[in-house]
């Protein structure tokens, strides 16, 4: 661990906690990349154990479990929206006391644990990234997946253009020479790439033809003529009377105060409705987990994850692979739940989305003004894959990658 001594008073570090969020994008430089402040408090960079729950961190910390029970029942469902090998950071005081601890629940929303005077607190607090536009130009060497990973050490973004082109007639007869571009914008959260890559336009080249996507507004991928791409999607999955709850990340506040997230859709249904497997997959968790009360959570593939939430009796084992409709569980209502219904939330590589731009729809075709303005946007991103095509020489090195000031 490296040290760095400050001539910092500790009332003056709480208060750059609560601070505005640059100042506390500063505090956690300083403070939580394993660097001891003056008066011996030390911050600590950790990995969120598995199986590990709130209430375990509180009894390892010795923070009082009234924290936890005197929660909202919508904020008892967040706590447990923590993933395991979550990264998370922790301020102690020389007596190993936490002062603070940064818990991620999603790449924009952690939890703030910190001490005020003699008594704990929780809050909700948006995470600080910073994001970067860049453009990837890659003259393929070996695969589209591998030379991507080659090119910037970034898995997910090598996951993501795979999957958007998974079912591409031309990204199944790429042969070595052949191109490739994307158009994304990363976030970086002290340094390091941070939460889902967003891609916003790619280009494969096969036979010097080549073949466009575009992500429009909608979250789905169109191609040059502004048809929709096959993607992977999901089955509704519960016959439900209506939509109790919707998706939402949350609205921020002037002064950093957050509208609570709900990561997920809260079908209402009688107790006892047959839940079914949105999709064929394997199911990773079968069990309690906090507010969600009785969970099952299924993986599938692109690394997409279905959870559903409440159960009032779990019908598969942990292990077990289902088919899309298979029932794995029972509406219920247990944990923080005011009612019988199912929370059934989707996540792509631990990240929560929004489970009804998955649910299944026929593929469509964009029209008049939507068309219009899609082509618009599009043209765009086709000539700055174009530039960065024409600025790469692929004879020197096999790829390029150019960062927007």
């Amino acid at each position: 661990m490296v040290y760095l001594a400050l001539m910092m008073k500790k009332s003056s570090i709480v208060w750059l906690f609560r601070a505005c969020s640059k100042r506390l994008a500063a505090l956690v430089f300083v403070c939580l990349c394993g660097v001891q402040v003056g008066y011996g408090a030390v911050g600590e960079r950790l990995n969120w154990g598995s199986g590990l729950t709130l209430l375990g961190f509180f009894e390892q910390n010795l923070i009082p479990l009234k924290l936890y029970y005197n929660l909202s029942p919508q904020d008892k469902e967040l706590t447990a929206e923590v993933k395991a090998n979550a990264t998370y950071y922790t301020l102690r005081n020389d007596a190993g006391d936490l002062l603070h601890a940064l818990i991620p629940i999603s790449d924009s929303v952690q939890m703030h644990i910190y001490k005020a005077k003699d008594t704990y607190k929780l809050d909700f607090i948006p995470i600080i990234a910073f994001a970067k536009s860049q453009t990837l130009a890659i003259s393929v060497q070996n695969s589209p997946y591998q030379d991507i990973v080659n090119a910037t050490t970034d898995v997910l973004l090598a996951s993501e253009f795979s999957n958007i082109y998974k079912k591409s007639v031309a990204s199944r007869t790429m042969h070595a020479g052949d191109r490739l571009a994307i158009v994304f914008e990363r976030d970086y959260r002290l340094g390091k790439p941070f939460g889902i890559p967003n891609i916003q336009a790619g280009m494969i080249e096969t036979a010097k033809k080549q073949n466009f996507v575009f992500l429009h507004t909608n979250g789905h991928y169109y191609d040059s003529n502004a048809k929709e791409m096959a993607g992977f999607t999901l089955e509704v999955p519960v016959q439900y009377t209506r939509i109790s709850s919707r998706f939402s990340h949350g609205r921020k506040h002037p002064i950093l105060k957050i509208v609570r997230p709900h990561y997920g859709v809260d079908y209402v249904a009688k107790a006892g409705t047959p839940i079914r497997a949105a999709a064929s997959g394997k199911v990773v968790f079968a069990g309690v987990r906090g507010g969600y009360g009785k969970v099952v959570e299924i993986a599938h593939e692109g690394g997409l994850k279905t959870l559903y939430a409440h159960m009032q009796s779990i019908h598969t084992r942990l292990g077990a692979y289902v088919k899309s409709g298979t029932i794995i569980g029972r509406v219920g209502s247990t944990g923080m739940s005011t009612g019988p219904h199912l929370h059934f939330g989707v996540y792509k590589f631990n990240q929560p989305i929004n489970p009804l731009g998955r649910i299944r729809t026929a593929k469509s075709e964009l029209s008049g003004k939507e068309k219009r303005e899609f082509l618009s946007v599009a043209q765009g991103y086709q000539q700055t894959i174009d530039a960065a095509l024409q600025a790469s020489d692929f004879s020197v090195q096999s790829f390029y990658l150019f960062a927007k000031e």
